[in-house]
Order: structure tokens, then sequence, then C-alpha cells
């Protein structure tokens, strides 16, 4: 029965896709973030659902859409540069068969991910991919935040539409995304033109926004708790009444405080604990070997160079009242193929010192052009344009809180983040259209004005 249900409802989102082009490329979104072919008990596990849809998708825009519009920025080209070198890596990668494994995902992220910008060329456009990536991670988030509200979830148990621990179903991706999105949620509650912004969209916005705050409790990812921490501090950054934000975030954390369950509190505590903690322990070491690796392999070791890691430290033990006993007494920690748990030691550790740098100038310059963006419009004023510097913050927040997320869990590659950045360059390259034709207006008024007054030859 789910697998009609999803045949149904795939069939019937691709038959208005027909009339519409431009939502194949939302579907493949929807396919790409939800991964109904995990879903699904064996109908839509044969059927390449990505392929099919992305091949729609192009040919609609090669039919239907007008290329005059379509521009192009530095960053759209850096996204090219890092899918060919990223292609290059792999060729010579220290572990052959697990980087062509890898690869085979991330090509596909990437060119969705240059591809998109050539489509947002409209503001319905761009909001309905906002409200697509929003509304596919809710089905997620929503999931988790009642089970979480109901007493179920804890670290590695937290299931969330089916029992997987990848993309966005891992406990601590999830978490960093969950909290990345919430200002989108509220940008959608605000200036949303899809659905307006009435009671019902807000009530909805903000049920949606408790559950996103609830899944680092539900999964007790310690990311989420940083997450969370970052997105307060920028909130803070651009609200006005500052007083009262702080005030009523503190009412609210001393009001949630019993209601969060133990094992969530005493896992939160390991992150002031670190050198006693193995996990945070064996990160460490594991950065610390990605770090020698690369200062004899400066072009990386290819996808998944980590399997070949080997690491040895020692751990002080806790005693029976949970002090460090220091050099008194200490466990030896061997271990192999530990996974680098750092988005910026997984760049460095498979790509190398140029694959991180054009990362960090992806990454990083989408905060930087969001910024000048959001204040360039605040100055402009003007009605028509009241969205735009909202939407920029909103995506620089997003961005700013992966990038900390990104820093404990290994996300370098993870499609959703690439359809965020996609927004980005499809956002400033519609803008730098719309200023280039409004400058132009009086020029175009003038040389018609002066042909209605020349006389006739």
């Amino acid at each position: 029965m789910r697998d009609l249900f999803f045949v149904g409802y795939l069939g019937l989102l691709m038959l208005m896709a027909f009339k519409r082009p431009f939502l194949f490329t939302l579907v493949y979104a929807y396919i790409d973030i939800i991964a109904p072919q995990r879903l699904s008990y064996f109908l839509l596990n044969s059927i390449p659902l990505s392929l099919i849809l992305f091949a729609l998708a192009f040919l609609g825009f090669l039919v239907s859409d007008d290329k005059r519009d379509v521009r192009v920025s530095p960053r759209w080209a850096l996204l090219l540069v890092l899918l060919a070198y990223c292609g290059y890596s792999t060729t010579v990668a220290v572990e052959p068969l697990a980087a062509q494994e890898k690869w085979s995902w991330v090509w596909k992220a990437l060119v969705f991910a240059a591809f998109l910008p050539l489509l947002l060329k409209t503001r319905l456009r761009i909001e309905a991919l906002a409200l697509t990536l929003v509304l596919c991670a809710s089905a997620l988030i929503v999931t988790g935040g009642i089970k979480t509200a109901l007493g179920g979830g804890g670290y590695g148990s937290l299931v969330l539409l089916i029992n997987d621990n990848s993309g966005l179903y891992e406990g601590s991706i999830i978490s960093c995304v969950a909290i990345a999105i919430i200002p989108l949620i509220v940008w959608l509650a605000q200036h949303g033109t899809i659905f307006k912004p009435d009671w019902k969209v807000k009530t909805y916005a903000a049920a949606l926004t408790l559950a996103a705050l609830l899944i680092p409790v539900g999964t007790q990812a310690r990311t989420g708790l940083v997450c969370i921490a970052v997105l307060a501090l920028l909130f803070i950054r651009q609200t006005k009444r500052r007083f009262l934000y702080l005030t009523g975030a503190a009412l609210v954390g001393l009001a949630a405080i019993p209601f969060i369950p133990s094992a969530f509190s005493d896992r939160m505590e390991t992150i002031k604990d670190y050198k006693t903690d193995e996990s945070a322990s064996t990160r460490i070491a594991v950065w610390k070997w990605t770090w020698e690796f690369v200062k004899e392999h400066p072009f990386g070791g290819g996808f998944d160079a980590y399997r070949i890691n080997k690491i040895r430290y020692d751990l002080p033990v806790v005693d029976e009242n949970g002090f460090d006993t220091g050099a008194v007494d200490r466990r030896e920690i061997v271990d192999q193929g530990r996974a680098y748990h750092s988005s910026f030691f997984e760049m460095l550790g498979e790509q190398g010192f140029p694959g991180l740098i054009i990362w960090l100038l992806i990454h990083v310059g989408g905060v930087w052009r969001m910024e000048i963006v959001a204040r360039m419009y605040k100055r402009r004023n003007r009605p028509d344009e009241g969205w735009v510097a909202p939407l920029a913050t909103a995506l620089q927040n997003a961005q700013i809180i992966y990038l900390v997320g990104s820093l404990f869990v290994g996300i370098a590659f993870q499609p959703f983040v690439y359809m965020l950045v996609a927004m980005q360059l499809g956002l400033d390259t519609y803008l730098a259209r719309r200023r280039n034709e409004a400058a132009w207006t009086p020029i175009r008024k003038q040389r018609l004005k002066a042909k209605e007054i020349s006389p006739t030859t």
C-alpha cells in the first residue's frame, strides 16, 4: 500500500510538472531530500528516479525557459571547478572503490547545485525552492519532534521516517539542518506569497520551529546544541529589541529545563569534559592524523581517504565520582578507519589544500555576498523589495549555522546545503539582472522619446 501511495503521489506531481516544467526541479529536490526509494518496499527501488527527474528538469529548461535571462557568477564557476577537481581526485584516490562510491552521489549534488541558479530567475521560483526545502525537511523534523515530545529518542536511536543512518536521516546531520532552516521558516512565515502569511501559516511555522529545536534533544547530538547557540546569537544581532529577546529566550530556556531528559543533559556535559570523552578524543586524534597526512599529500587522498588512518592515544580514566584521574591512570585507545567528523577536515583530507580553499570560497563567499545584498536592499527601502534583505539575511544565517555545525559533522557535500548555496546564487544573479534592467529603463525611454520627436527623413 505504501508503494502504491508513493507511485501515485509522484505520478501526480510529474503530470503537473509537464504543464509547468520548473516543477520537475522541485520534484527532484524532494526525491534528493526525502529519498522515497528508501521508504518503498520494491516498486521505486528499481527505478532510477533521480536520473529521470533530472533529465526531465534539464529538458524542460532547454525547451521552455528563456535563456536570455540566464546569468552566472564567480561562485557558480567555483562549483564547476570543485566538481572537476573532485572528479580528478577520485581517479587518484588512495581508496579507489570507496572513492568511486562517494563520487557516485557527490557529482549529482554539485551538478544540480550548478544547474539550479540557471532556473531561479523570478521571485516565485526562488520562494518555491525555499518552500520545497523547508517542507521536505519538515517531513523528518515533525516526525522527530513529535517522538521527542512524547519521550522518545536518544543518541543514535531517534528513528525518523525509516531506520536509516545516512543523509538527513542521521542524527547529527538532521540536527544541524533543522536549526539551519529556522531562519528560512521565519522568512516564509513573514514574506511568503505562495502561502499567504495568515494565522494558519504562522501557527504552522511556530510549531515547525519548535519541532526543529527539539531535534537536537531527540537525537542528543551535541552539534545541534552548538547550532542553537549560534542561531540565538544571530537573532540577537538582527533584532532591535534585544533586551526583550534575551529576557524571552531566558524564560523559555528556564521553562524547558524540567522537560529535558537527563540523558540529554548528561551527553551535553561531555562538551566541557571532552578530554575524558572517547568520542571527542577520537575526533581530535583523527584531525591530527589528517593534518599530518595532508602535509605529505597536499592534494589530498580522494574521497574516504580516512579509511587508511590508524590512531593511537591515551585517554584519562574517570573515577567513580566523575573526576579525571589525570596522569595517574590512563587507558590506551587504538583505532583505525575512523571518519573525519568535520567538514573542514573532510575537505582537507580528501581534496587537500586546493579543495579546502575552493570549498571555503564557495561557503564563506556566500556569507559575504548575502551581507552585501542585505545591506544594499535595506538602504533601497522600496515596498516591492521589502522581501529581499530578510531573505538574504535568512540565507546568510543558514550558511553560518551550517559552517559552525559542519566543524563537528562530515557534511561537506550534503546535497541539501548545496541547494541553499544554489538559492543564494539564484537570488544574487536575479537581483543583479533586475538592477541592470532598472538602470537601462530610463535610457530606453529617452531613446524612444527621441525617435518620436525626431523629424522623418
